[in-house]
């Protein structure tokens, strides 16, 4: 039987998967409750020839190996205090993957503001602040399956972006990578990390309908 999430993760380039990833809805299941948003914003990375990714000229080590694990696979990692959530793409033993860098909340916006009290789009619009809100504050998951425990994302879009962006990637300063266009992003939507408030589309978001 084949698992659909294992699918979308692979076949394709990671660079489309990313972009194809835009309107997918992430669900983390509490005790407290159910949180989730739709995708928004995500960066792809590209294995060992990407002067950016992790996995850069075939490196592994302990903390980077959910990368080589099949796709599908959640890959945590803390940067400058922060936990990321990363999603490892393509067949194992190739370390490609794509960090999710901001949801839109759909579910559980009030408990999502427990955890980080402050105003929309602030509480989910970046790669730390989104694992804040959710209150994934753990490396608990990682090497573990989507969808294997609580934490999942939707094999299909249930948002139709208007229109998909490519910029540059965040926080790659060096190395001929820096400025390849593998950030992704719903044009207009509120919750793109670093987004200007003049280019927010006010009314729907960068959603179609």
């Amino acid at each position: 039987m084949t698992n659909p999430l294992a699918d979308f993760f692979t076949g394709r380039p990671t660079a489309q998967i990313a972009q194809e990833l835009l309107g997918h809805e992430l669900i983390y299941q509490t005790p407290a409750g159910t949180m989730s948003g739709w995708i928004v914003e995500a960066e792809a990375y590209l294995g060992e020839q990407d002067t950016a990714a992790h996995a850069f000229n075939g490196r592994y080590t302990a903390a980077n190996a959910a990368l080589y694990d099949a796709p599908g696979t959640i890959y945590i990692y803390i940067l400058r205090g922060y936990y990321m959530l990363d999603v490892a793409t393509q067949a194992a033993g190739t370390p490609q993957g794509i960090l999710i860098r901001g949801i839109e909340p759909h579910q559980g916006l009030s408990l999502m503001q427990e955890h980080r009290p402050k105003p929309e789009p602030e509480v989910t619009n970046g790669p730390g602040k989104l694992t804040a809100a959710l209150g994934l504050q753990s490396k608990d998951l990682n090497r573990t399956m989507l969808g294997a425990q609580n934490l999942t994302i939707t094999p299909t879009v249930t948002r139709q972006p208007r229109e998909v962006a490519a910029t540059s990637r965040v926080g790659v300063s060096d190395g001929s990578w820096q400025d390849r266009p593998l950030r992704y992003i719903v044009a207009g939507n509120p919750f793109v990390s670093g987004s200007r408030k003049r280019d927010w589309d006010h009314e729907n978001h960068g959603w179609q309908g």
